[in-house]
């Protein structure tokens, strides 16, 4: 996607470093002389639509949401209203990949805990928006804050300088990159329905072939299992207990006299990794002598999430393939290790359908978080075909779901350059290295 572009005829120096040179005829503005902040709260409960900043946008929360931890009243809620723009301000210091802040397109109420930014009429709140997109890609507002977690305030805003083209051209501005960012969004979002596409093939053939085989001819028998339906003869359903030891982890990242280094597989390692490889970056952590012992990976591990904050994130299985140095299976984790090298590789997709994985899902309890006991991981069911078939399955898979990885990566790094493009873009006309027509 190429955009066509053009540059301002004369720059002049801005006079701030970050932002180098700026069209002749912009200013340079302290935020007070046109941004203040709104403070003004729901006293009376006028207003009882909820609204949270959440991946970068600015949404009403529903009312299923509105459960566990509220307040008892909203009265403490501050006012938003359209063109608002909503920061969070603290964590500077180990959050730097969310998005910071966005536009409201609603009237409503949020928690305090974010700071409400209004624009007077020389500014258009929506270039603005713009703007803060772009030091908040470009990584410039994590120079400011203050504290040991470094959050902001109003008042690094009153004192940050800003680029301030005349009203109608920011309006302008503002205008191009509704539409431009508008079509990216679009070419983003039909990419990542082919990647559900693909992933939903990886899953029908990953399903098929671990129910049935790979001989489409294959007399069937009744499993005896009303959930699972007919299976091939001469295949088994045994309890997990029965094919592998199971045990969860208590290692966290915690240092504590008397423990060794080690490098730790944590529940994000798994979450986003269909295998864990010696060249990954872990987590470094502590661990004592019984704790390497018992919860170093080995190859041929099945390691999958026992806690979770949703239930259909449990039991999410990634795979040991290769030598591991150093690394230790974290809380929140479990090892699953087979009596028998030639199940695990079978085990670990059947992990991956639904129909099996299901079952966790279901056992799993909690309230904010849901939790896998050792007993029903235990006790989860599997089929289990003759050890040359579970070989020929998995290696079957693996070709497989290679072919479709490589398209879903491919489809990932298209993904990937259009997010870079837009951000390039959103920088490049806020900062005025660009000229809108």
């Amino acid at each position: 996607m190429k955009i066509n572009v053009s540059k301002y005829p004369f720059y002049k120096d801005s006079g701030v470093e970050w932002l180098g040179k700026i069209p002749e005829h912009w200013e340079i503005l302290p935020g007070l002389s046109f941004i203040f902040e709104n403070k003004e709260r729901n006293k009376g409960m006028i207003r009882n639509t909820i609204l949270c900043l959440s991946y970068g946008n600015i949404r009403v929360k529903g009312e299923e949401e509105l459960t566990g931890l509220v307040p008892e009243s909203f009265e403490t809620y501050q006012f938003v209203n359209k063109s608002d723009l909503i920061v969070r301000p603290t964590d500077l210091q180990n959050d730097r990949v969310s998005l910071r802040s966005s536009i409201s397109e609603y009237d409503g109420i949020i928690t305090n805990a974010y700071l409400n930014l209004r624009f007077k009429s020389k500014a258009n709140s929506k270039f603005f928006h713009y703007f803060f997109r772009a030091i908040d890609n470009n990584k410039v507002i994590y120079g400011l804050g203050s504290g040991l977690r470094q959050n902001i305030s109003y008042l690094d805003f009153r004192r940050f300088q800003f680029p301030f083209p005349p009203l109608p051209e920011q309006t302008a501005i503002a205008r191009f990159l509704d539409e431009k960012t508008t079509l990216i969004n679009k070419a983003i979002a039909i990419k990542q329905k082919q990647i559900e596409l693909l992933k939903e093939r990886r899953q029908i053939l990953i399903h098929k072939v671990v129910t049935h085989g790979l001989d489409p001819n294959v007399k069937m028998k009744d499993s005896g299992v009303e959930w699972i339906g007919e299976i091939p003869d001469g295949w088994e359903v045994k309890k997990l207990r029965y094919l592998a030891y199971c045990f969860p982890s208590n290692v966290d990242k915690h240092s504590k006299s008397n423990e060794k280094d080690v490098r730790l597989c944590n529940y994000t390692d798994v979450y986003k990794n269909d295998y864990i490889t010696d060249d990954m970056d872990l987590m470094n952590a502590t661990a004592s002598d019984d704790q390497i012992t018992k919860f170093s990976l080995k190859v041929n591990d099945i390691v999958i999430t026992k806690d979770s904050e949703t239930a259909s994130d449990i039991a999410v299985p990634t795979f040991i393939k290769e030598k591991l140095t150093n690394v230790v299976c974290g809380y929140h984790l479990a090892i699953i290790r087979t009596h028998q090298d030639n199940y695990s590789k079978y085990l670990f997709q059947a992990l991956k359908t639904k129909l099996f994985n299901a079952q966790f899902e279901i056992c799993s309890n909690g309230i904010t978080r849901v939790g896998l006991g050792n007993s029903d991981l235990k006790n989860g069911t599997f089929l289990v075909p003759s050890p040359s078939e579970q070989i020929q399955i998995a290696e079957f898979i693996e070709r497989s779901s290679s072919k479709i990885a490589n398209a879903i990566s491919l489809k990932e790094k298209e993904i990937e350059k259009l997010k870079e493009y837009k951000a390039t873009l959103i920088n490049s006309a806020v900062t005025g290295k660009i000229k809108v027509s």
